[in-house]
C-alpha cells in the first residue's frame, strides 16, 4: 500500500460498488500516508462530488484511525451538478471573474426575458407562468453551459421543413435569448453559476497541468458527466502524486456489453468519462484498500451488474447463469445464494405501507449496539414520511433530503394569507389561519382562544357570506347565543377585516407589481404573527422562516421583470416559488440514522441501507419534458439526451443495491393508482427467476415478511372487534315527554337519532362553508310561500309567478348562496314562479281561508305520564266545506303512498290528527282535508302535487291510525327496558343519512354482520 503513487501516472483506481466507498477510500489513503508523517496526510487534497461527500469522507478517516486523533487531509467539493453546488475557489483564479448571479435573481431575470418575448411566443403569459418558461429556459442555457456547446450557426438550421410550427416559435425564441441574456448578464455584472463552474474547473485543470501539485492529489466519486470534470480528472490522474477513484466501475463486465454500454446502462457514464481521457478499462485498477476477499459482495455486485447489462446483450443471460455457476463452482458457492444473502424484497402495498416498512426496519437496526442504517431514496415525499413515523419513537434521523419550504409553517401561514387577499370571505382558508401556530393577532392566548372559537361557531360555520358586513349581520344575529360569545366574535372579526385589508387592497385597483404584492405580504404576515408583547419574531425564525424572508426579500428587490398579478395570480406564483425551495433543518439527529439522496449514497455507506421508491417515474424519474426543444433538436445541438440521467440513476441504484444488507421496498400502488416496479427491480427479479435451485423450482428474491406484518400490526386493535348496534337505555325521567311529528319519524326509523338530540341535546354544527344544498332550498321555498300567502291572503298580484321567484331567490342569497349559484337557482325559480302561480290561482279559486305556519299540540295519556305532539304546519287551508287541507313542501322526493300508510313518514297524518282534535288555535276541529305534498324543483316539470289521503273518511282513517300508532310507540318508549337502538328501518339505511350516523358507527357494525336485534 506504500506505493500507492510509486508507478507512473496516470493512475485510475475503482472501489467496487459492494465496498463502503468512504471508508476504503480513507482507510487506503492512511495507509499510505501515514509512514511519511502526520504532515503528508494533512497536506493531501481530495476532490468530492459534493459537500455532503466531503463530510463522509471525513467521518471515514475518524473511523480509519479507531476515533484517535487525526489530521485529515483537505476535502474540497467539485460541486453538485445536479444542486447547483459551486466549486471551491483555489488560489486567485477567480479574481478576475465576475460574481455569480443569485439564484432567484437569475429566475425573475429569465422570466423578465420571456414575458418580454411572449408576444414571439404567441401566448399570453402571467408571472406563474412566465416563471415556468424561465426555468426551462434556465435548463437549456445550464446545459449549454456544461456542456460547452457553442450554439452559434447551429439554430438556423435546427428546424426542418417537417416539423410543427411551434418548434420554429422556440428557435426563434432561443435565438432571441441567447443575444439578450449575455447582453443583461454583462449589465448586471455578474456570471451564470455553470458558466462560471465550467470556467473554473477549466482553469484549474490548465493550472494544474502546467504546474502539477506536488501533494497527494485524489479525485474520489465522481463520474465525469460534464466535459470539464472529466478533464480536471484525467488532469489529477497524470499529476505526480494524483489518483482517480471511481465509484463501482464494473471491471467484469463483459467487453462485448461493455462497448454498447450506453445513456441508459449504471456504467455509461463513466464509459464516457474513461474514453474521454483515454484510458482503457483494463488500465484501471482495484483500489489497493478494497481488494480484501469478500464472496458475498463479489457475487452480489456480478448479479446486479449482469442484471443491468445494457438490453441488446440480455439474449444470453442463461449462458451468463451458468457461467456464473461454474465460476463459483471453483470457489466452492453458488453464486445466487452467496449473492442473496442480505438482500431482501419488500412488495408493500401502498406508499404510506412502504414508509412504514422502511421505518421498521431502519427501527430494527437501533436495537444492535453501533449498527448503523440508513435510507436510500430520491423521493423527497416518501423520505418525509419515513421521518414522520420515526418520530412516534422519538428518533430523528441525520436527512439530507430536507423539505420543500412550501411544507414550512411559515410559508404554510404566507399561502393561507395570500388566499385571504383574493377570496378574504373564505372560511376554511381564515380558520386554518386562525388555528395556525403563529397565528397571535397581538392577543393574549387565552383572549386569542376564546375569540376564535365564538368566531369559528358564530362566523364561519354554514354557508359564507358574501361580505364583512353580511358576515357580521349573521354574528350579530346568531340564535341561542350568549351576548358574551356574539361581543367576541364580532371583535375577531373587526380585527381580521382590519388586518387583511391592506393586502386585500393591495390588488384592489387591479393587478398589482409582484414587489408591492410580496411586501404587503409580509406586513400581513408579521401583523399576523404579532403577540401581545408585539414581537413577531418567531415567525422569521428557523429555517422555514429565514428561508421565507429570503424569499420575500428577493422578491421586493428583484422581481421588478415580472408582470403584474392580480391576488389568484400572486398566490400561485408564491406557491410555485415555496415549492421549489428546499429546507433543511438542523438540531440533534441521531448519529447512526440517515436518511440519504441517491447521489450521496455512492459515497455513503450502512450496515443496513433500506432502498425505496423502486417505482418507474420515481426511481427512475420520467425524463423531463422540455418545452422549446425536442429530441432531435437537442441531438442536434450536440445536447445530452434526457436518458443520460436514467444511466447515473442506475448507477446510483447499483451501488446501493451492492451494501452487504439492503431491504428493497417497492409500493404496488401510488397516488391510489396501481404502479409499475422499476425496470431495474424488474430485471433483478427476472434474472434471479432464470436461475434455479436444486430443485429445479425457480428462484427469486428473499422478502422480509415479518416487516409487513409489523407495518400491519403496529396500529391495529390487538383484539379488535367491531361494534355492535347501539342500543342506550336512558332512564325514564329523563325520555322526552314532548316530540314534534317530525320526531316521531325519527323515532320510528332512528331512536338513536332522538336520544342523542333530544335527550343528550347533541346538536350538529355546519361545516364551515357548508354548501347551500337541499336545507336552504327548502327554506326559500317554506319563505316564498309563507311571504305570498302572508301579503296576499285573498288575490293574488297580477306578476304572481315573479314576485314568487323573487321571494325565493332573495331568501336564498339571505341565506348565503353565492351570486354565481344563484344565476342555475333563478332560472329554475323562473319555472317554478310560473308553476306555482298557476297552482296557487286554482287553489284560491273557491275563496278557501289560508293559514300558514301554523303551530299546533295535541296531548294524551302515556304509561310514563301525559305526552304531547307538536307539529309546525307549512300550510292548511280552510274550504267553505269545512274541510283542513294540509300541505307540506318539499324540494325533493316527498315519501311514498307505502311509507306514510305504514307509518314510516306520519308527519302529515299526525298533524291531521292534531287539527281534529282542535290543536290549532283558532281554527277549531275541522275535518282533515287532502294531504298533500307539494314538490317544487323548477325543473321538468317545475312542481307536482302528491296526495296521500282524500278528504273525509281517507283522511280521518289516517289520521286516526296515525295517532293510535303514536301512541303506540310512546308507551314502547316509556318502557325504561326499551333501548333507543339505531336504524330500526334497515330499508332506508342508504335512501336516508342522520346526523348522527357516524357517533352510532353505523357503516361499522351494519357491515361486519354484528346488527343486533332491531
Amino acid at each position: 500500500m506504500t506505493g500507492l503513487f510509486d508507478r507512473p501516472g496516470p493512475r485510475w483506481f475503482t472501489i467496487p460498488a459492494h465496498r463502503p466507498f468512504a471508508d476504503d477510500l480513507a482507510l487506503g489513503l492512511h495507509r499510505a500516508l501515514s509512514p511519511q508523517g502526520p504532515e503528508a496526510l494533512a497536506d493531501a487534497v481530495v476532490l468530492t462530488p459534493t459537500r455532503r461527500g466531503a463530510r463522509a469522507l471525513a467521518d471515514a478517516f475518524v473511523r480509519a484511525v479507531d476515533g484517535r486523533a487525526v489530521l485529515p487531509p483537505q476535502m474540497r467539493p467539485l460541486g453538485d451538478l445536479e444542486a447547483g453546488e459551486p466549486p471551491f475557489e483555489p488560489g486567485d483564479l477567480a479574481l478576475d471573474l465576475p460574481a455569480a448571479i443569485d439564484p432567484l435573481r437569475r429566475r425573475f431575470e429569465l422570466a423578465r426575458l420571456v414575458k418580454a418575448n411572449e408576444t414571439a411566443l404567441k401566448r399570453d403569459l402571467d408571472a406563474a407562468a412566465a416563471l415556468e418558461l424561465a426555468d426551462a429556459l434556465g435548463g437549456f442555457l445550464d446545459s449549454l453551459q456544461i456542456e460547452e456547446i457553442d450554439p452559434a450557426g447551429r439554430l438556423d438550421d435546427l428546424v426542418a421543413a417537417d416539423h410543427a410550427e411551434h418548434w420554429a416559435i422556440s428557435r426563434d425564441f432561443l435565438q432571441t435569448a441567447l443575444e439578450a441574456w449575455p447582453r443583461r448578464l454583462a449589465e448586471l455584472g455578474v456570471a451564470d453559476v455553470s458558466a462560471r463552474r465550467v470556467l473554473l474547473l477549466r482553469r484549474l485543470a490548465e493550472q494544474w497541468d502546467a504546474r502539477p501539485p506536488r501533494n497527494v492529489l485524489v479525485a474520489a466519486g465522481s463520474t465525469g458527466t460534464a466535459p470539464a470534470t472529466a478533464a480536471l480528472l484525467a488532469v489529477v490522474a497524470r499529476a505526480p502524486q494524483g489518483a482517480v477513484v471511481l465509484p463501482g466501475l464494473d471491471l467484469d463486465l463483459a467487453d462485448p456489453a461493455w462497448r454498447v454500454a450506453g445513456e441508459q446502462h449504471p456504467q455509461g457514464a463513466m464509459r464516457r468519462l474513461l474514453q474521454r481521457s483515454a484510458v482503457q478499462r483494463s488500465e484501471v485498477a482495484v483500489w489497493p484498500a478494497s481488494g480484501a476477499p469478500d464472496f458475498r459482495g463479489r457475487w452480489r455486485r456480478r448479479i446486479v451488474n449482469e442484471a443491468l447489462r445494457p438490453p441488446e446483450k440480455t439474449d444470453d443471460w442463461l449462458e451468463q447463469i451458468a457461467a456464473l455457476r461454474a465460476e463459483g463452482a471453483d470457489d466452492g458457492v453458488d453464486p445466487f445464494v452467496a449473492g442473496l444473502s442480505g438482500l431482501s424484497l419488500v412488495d408493500a402495498r401502498h406508499e404510506e405501507e412502504a414508509a412504514t416498512v422502511a421505518a421498521l426496519a431502519l427501527r430494527e437496526a437501533l436495537e444492535t449496539p453501533g449498527r448503523t442504517a440508513a435510507l436510500v431514496t430520491p423521493d423527497p415525499v416518501l423520505a418525509r414520511r419515513v421521518m414522520a413515523r420515526l418520530a412516534r419513537w422519538d428518533v430523528v434521523p441525520d436527512s439530507s433530503a430536507g423539505a420543500p419550504l412550501a411544507v414550512s409553517p411559515a410559508a404554510v401561514l404566507a399561502r393561507l394569507l395570500t388566499r385571504l387577499a383574493a377570496d378574504p370571505l373564505d372560511p376554511i382558508a381564515m380558520l386554518a389561519a386562525l388555528k395556525h401556530p403563529y397565528a397571535a393577532l397581538g392577543l393574549a392566548p387565552d383572549d386569542l382562544d376564546r375569540q376564535r372559537r365564538a368566531f369559528e361557531l358564530r362566523g364561519l360555520r354554514g354557508p359564507r357570506r358574501a361580505d364583512w358586513p353580511a358576515l357580521e349581520a349573521k354574528i350579530a344575529g346568531a340564535g341561542r347565543a350568549p351576548d358574551d360569545e356574539r361581543a367576541h366574535a364580532l371583535a375577531l372579526c373587526a380585527r381580521l377585516r382590519g388586518l387583511l385589508a391592506p393586502l386585500s387592497a393591495t390588488f384592489a385597483a387591479g393587478p398589482a407589481a409582484v414587489g408591492e404584492a410580496a411586501l404587503g405580504l409580509a406586513r400581513a404576515l408579521e401583523a399576523f404573527a404579532v403577540d401581545e408583547s408585539a414581537d413577531a419574531g418567531r415567525l422569521w425564525s428557523g429555517p422555514g422562516g429565514e428561508a421565507l424572508s429570503r424569499l420575500l426579500a428577493g422578491l421586493i428587490d428583484a422581481a421588478d421583470g415580472l408582470p403584474p398579478v392580480s391576488a389568484r395570480g400572486f398566490g400561485d406564483l408564491l406557491f410555485r416559488l415555496v415549492s421549489g425551495e428546499t429546507v433543511r433543518g438542523g438540531g440533534a439527529s441521531h448519529s447512526r440514522l440517515r436518511i440519504l439522496g441517491a447521489i450521496e449514497a455512492r459515497t455513503t455507506r450502512a450496515d443496513l441501507l433500506v432502498v425505496a421508491g423502486l417505482e418507474e417515474g420515481v426511481w427512475p424519474q420520467g425524463a423531463p419534458v422540455d418545452p422549446f426543444l425536442s429530441r432531435p433538436m437537442r441531438a442536434a445541438l450536440g445536447l445530452p439526451p434526457p436518458e443520460r440521467r436514467i444511466g447515473l440513476a442506475a448507477h446510483d441504484f447499483a451501488q446501493a443495491a451492492c451494501a452487504p444488507e439492503v431491504v428493497l421496498v417497492h409500493s404496488e400502488r401510488r397516488e391510489g393508482a396501481p404502479s409499475v416496479k422499476s425496470r431495474w427491480l424488474w430485471r433483478l427479479e427476472t434474472l434471479v427467476g432464470g436461475a434455479k435451485d436444486s430443485r429445479g423450482e425457480p428462484l427469486s428474491l428473499p422478502g422480509r415478511p415479518e416487516l409487513l406484518d409489523w407495518a400491519r400490526a403496529l396500529d391495529a386493535a390487538e383484539d379488535y372487534r367491531p361494534a355492535s348496534r347501539p342500543a342506550p337505555l336512558p332512564p325514564l325521567a329523563d325520555r322526552p315527554r314532548e316530540l314534534a311529528v317530525t320526531r316521531i319519524e325519527a323515532l320510528t326509523r332512528d331512536p338513536y337519532a332522538v336520544w342523542a338530540r333530544d335527550i343528550l341535546r347533541l346538536y350538529p354544527l355546519d361545516a364551515p362553508d357548508q354548501a347551500v344544498d337541499a336545507r336552504a332550498r327548502g327554506t326559500a321555498i317554506h319563505t316564498a310561500f309563507e311571504t305570498l300567502a302572508r301579503d296576499w291572503p285573498r288575490d293574488l298580484p297580477s306578476d304572481a309567478a315573479a314576485v314568487f321567484r323573487r321571494l325565493y331567490v332573495e331568501a336564498l342569497r339571505e341565506q348565503g348562496m353565492p351570486e354565481e349559484a344563484l344565476a342555475r337557482e333563478t332560472a329554475l325559480a323562473r319555472e317554478a314562479g310560473a308553476w306555482v302561480a298557476a297552482l296557487e290561482a286554482e287553489r284560491r279559486a273557491d275563496g278557501r281561508a289560508i293559514h300558514v305556519e301554523l303551530k299546533g299540540e295535541l296531548a294524551f295519556p302515556a304509561p310514563g305520564g301525559d305526552f304531547k305532539l307538536t307539529a309546525r304546519a307549512d300550510r292548511i287551508e280552510i274550504d267553505p266545506e269545512g274541510f283542513g287541507h294540509i300541505l307540506d313542501f318539499k324540494t325533493g322526493k316527498a315519501p311514498s303512498q307505502k311509507e306514510v300508510d305504514t307509518g314510516f313518514s306520519p308527519q302529515l297524518t299526525l298533524t291531521a290528527a292534531i287539527l281534529m282534535a282542535g290543536g290549532f288555535e283558532g281554527l277549531g276541529r275541522p275535518r282533515p282535508g287532502d294531504l298533500t305534498y307539494l314538490e317544487v324543483t323548477g325543473r321538468k316539470p317545475a312542481g307536482k302535487v302528491e296526495v296521500r289521503a282524500l278528504a273525509g273518511e281517507e283522511s280521518e282513517e289516517a289520521a286516526r291510525l296515525a295517532l293510535e300508532g303514536a301512541r303506540k310507540l310512546v308507551a314502547q318508549y316509556d318502557n325504561p327496558a326499551r333501548p333507543y337502538m339505531s336504524r330500526t328501518a334497515p330499508q332506508f339505511l342508504k335512501a336516508r343519512i342522520s346526523d348522527y350516523d357516524h357517533l352510532a358507527r353505523v357503516f361499522e357494525w351494519s357491515t361486519s354482520g354484528d346488527e343486533g336485534e332491531a
